[in-house]
């Protein structure tokens, strides 16, 4: 039967078992605390440890959601919902300055970004918000041309396809999809024909290619979120065998605890890791 564990028994400073929402007791040498973080709530992940370990007297850092999407401003993400964009450059500002910068893979959705670099930066971007500071996304669609090739190459395609117009002409620089937006933020007609497009117009779509600038408006919540940021502070746990410093007999392992890494199975191996380390030590006399 399902009977989840509400509490740690405490006596004389040590974890001696631990209490049922039933009422029942189960009796034990050590304890080990691996009730994950509070991301994905509806695999299990509520809190719990948290709050029991608190009760036993650890600080907790605040948990916040980690790899996860992003929210943005405006309605330009929506237009491109479900569009995938590889080799593409993300970096994250905050108040004006650059913050970091990541290379690969991210999706457009229905509220924002997503994808693996998103997910890298999330961290960031939630830091970024949570100071106050204006948050804003740059996407550079042509990381592998500087601005001064780059504007040789729509120079090229302007001449040699001047007869054609703009809405035609992107499709070898653009996905289909990013075309109309591409025009619209940029105030280019679709229908201009290349061999009209101005000096400052062709300026503008080569500085837009390099930094495609969205504001962020927030995080998705901790149902969303692949991991939790925050959680029991690693200065009150032994790291050479993940016990409490302020509980004897009382162990922590993965996600519960205050770390958490890029994507890339970090985070799995780290789970793993403190839990081999808290079970061997947990179980010695």
């Amino acid at each position: 039967k399902k009977s989840p564990v509400k509490k740690l028994i405490l006596k004389d400073g040590a974890v001696s078992g631990v209490e049922t929402s039933q009422g029942e007791i189960y009796e034990a040498d050590s304890v080990i605390l691996a009730t994950g973080g509070a991301s994905y709530p509806s695999t299990g992940s509520t809190g719990d440890g948290y709050r029991m370990a608190e009760a036993a007297g650890h600080s907790l850092i605040q948990p916040r959601p980690a790899l996860v999407p992003i929210e943005t401003s405006g309605n330009t993400a929506k237009k491109l919902q479900g569009l995938s964009l590889k080799n593409v450059s993300v970096s994250v500002f905050s108040g004006g300055r650059k913050k970091a910068e990541e290379f690969g893979e991210m999706l457009f959705t229905h509220f924002g970004l997503s994808g693996p670099v998103i997910l890298t930066l999330s961290r960031l971007f939630s830091e970024s918000l949570t100071s106050g500071a204006e948050t804003e996304v740059s996407i550079d669609l042509k990381p592998a041309l500087d601005h001064k090739k780059l504007d040789d190459r729509i120079l090229r395609d302007l001449k040699s396809f001047g007869k054609q117009r703009m809405k035609t002409i992107l499709k070898n620089l653009l996905p289909k999809k990013m075309i109309p937006v591409c025009l619209s933020l940029n105030g280019i007609s679709p229908d201009k024909e290349g061999n009209s497009v101005t000096a400052d117009e062709r300026k503008k779509l080569r500085v837009w290619l390099k930094d495609f600038r969205l504001g962020v408006s927030g995080c998705r919540g901790l149902d969303e979120a692949i991991i939790t940021k925050g959680g029991i502070t690693v200065k009150e746990i032994d790291p050479q065998t993940m016990a409490s410093k302020l509980v004897k007999n009382l162990f922590f392992a993965g996600e519960i605890i205050d770390m958490d890494a890029e994507t890339g199975g970090y985070n799995l191996q780290a789970a793993f890791s403190t839990g081999f380390v808290a079970g061997h030590a947990a179980a010695l006399p």
